[in-house]
């Protein structure tokens, strides 16, 4: 892959931006409030070649880094939309793309480039298993040239907007494995055609994902659907977490850009007792510390995405800048909601849609904690706490 130049970078950035100013502050406020799913803006960005920024060149897709992903996610967050409606078809193509046959690729990835399919559903998550992945208990068993898979995947979203699902299952029972990690198989399952029964009912959340519980009663996936070798799923999914975190560090960073743009031209507008509220160091230094924490976390978003791109082992980094990212771009969203009082929990004014947006980040993909976690384990060296 040829590495982009700061010039092509820049180019991404305002063509990026010049598609969001189609779908401004109204469309992204009214998909919110019908909880509707932003189909235009996903057609549009798809159209653009954009959604398709990871897949080569070879299928139909643009070949482009993970660094400019993370740009094209940024610059939706920051233009006020909301990237997580498409997103996950960015993270889930690193699975597929670096562990599907030759035969699979050439199957899916043009049409995904194209808009054909859409490949927005990632099913792994389970109510009794929540982030101890390795505990989930949906199973796959071979039965000939076919996997027959029942279980429950819990906040699942865009599945009734996709055409294909990525679906973690079991095929080794746990008790069985000396290696825990083992036994997790990664299939596609084609939603256009289901086979078995499938069941799909919404969650009532505060943010509009479409999250879903999934309900898998013999499903039935072809064995050429199987991604790689069987039982070496968790280690597939894991590959591809570097990647989302990353880009989930991005969206954070466009997130906490608008909240820092919102709040400063806000204070400098704003006039209570004859001056401007910005000249009050009580509204103007908590603006400035917050970007200063978000400008630091997109140091390490791109140190992360650099290592990524040149297939070094990123864990650390990726895992750090989802959490200082997200982190600060929270801090931004009070920030921002203290500067406009009661306005910023009116609609109209779009704070409190995005304050709801970002504050997912620190809790989901992945917890912080967990972040936490994984850094005082695999980088501080000191004992297992989970």
């Amino acid at each position: 892959m040829d590495v982009p130049t700061k010039e092509e970078r820049t180019a991404i950035r305002e063509s990026v931006r010049q598609l969001c100013r189609d779908f401004p502050d109204p469309y992204w406020r009214e998909v919110d409030k019908k909880e509707l799913y932003p189909h235009a803006f996903v057609d549009a960005l798809t159209k653009s070649g954009y959604l398709a920024a990871l897949i080569p060149e070879e299928y139909g897709g643009a070949g482009l880094g993970i660094t400019e992903a993370s740009i094209i996610l940024e610059e939706i967050n920051r233009a006020g939309g909301n990237s997580t409606a498409c997103h996950a078809q960015m993270y889930i193509m690193g699975t597929l793309l670096r562990h599907g046959s030759e035969e699979q690729k050439r199957r899916y990835l043009p049409g995904i480039a194209r808009g054909d399919l859409r490949l927005q559903a990632f099913a792994i998550t389970e109510p009794n298993a929540g982030s101890e992945t390795t505990r989930i208990e949906t199973r796959a068993v071979r039965n000939g040239d076919r996997y027959i898979v029942n279980g429950q995947k819990i906040f699942i979203s865009r599945v009734k907007q996709s055409d294909l699902m990525l679906l973690l299952a079991r095929t080794t029972p746990y008790d069985e494995l000396q290696d825990k990690t083992r036994g997790l198989s990664a299939f596609i399952v084609d939603l256009r055609n289901v086979k078995g029964k499938l069941e799909v009912q919404p969650l009532d959340l505060m943010i509009n994902h479409h999250t879903n519980t999934v309900f898998l009663e013999d499903v039935e996936i072809p064995a050429e659907n199987l991604i790689g070798e069987e039982g070496m799923g968790f280690r597939y999914i894991i590959d591809g977490w570097n990647a989302e975190r990353i880009l989930i560090a991005a969206e954070s960073v466009g997130d906490g850009r608008w909240f820092i743009e919102r709040a400063s031209k806000y204070a400098s507008e704003r006039v209570v007792f004859g001056r401007p509220i910005g000249v009050n160091q009580g509204i103007q230094f908590p603006i400035a510390e917050a970007y200063a924490h978000i400008e630091a976390a997109d140091l390490m978003r791109y140190e992360a995405a650099a290592k990524f791109d040149r297939r070094e082992k990123c864990g650390a980094e990726a895992n750090m800048a989802k959490y200082l990212a997200s982190e600060a771009a929270w801090e931004a969203a009070n920030v921002c909601l203290n500067t406009f009082g009661g306005y910023g929990f009116a609609r109209d004014y779009d704070v409190e849609r995005k304050f709801r947006e970002t504050r997912l980040l620190t809790t989901a993909p992945v917890s912080n904690n967990l972040v936490l976690a994984f850094l005082g384990q695999n980088v501080l060296g000191m004992p297992r706490s989970y």
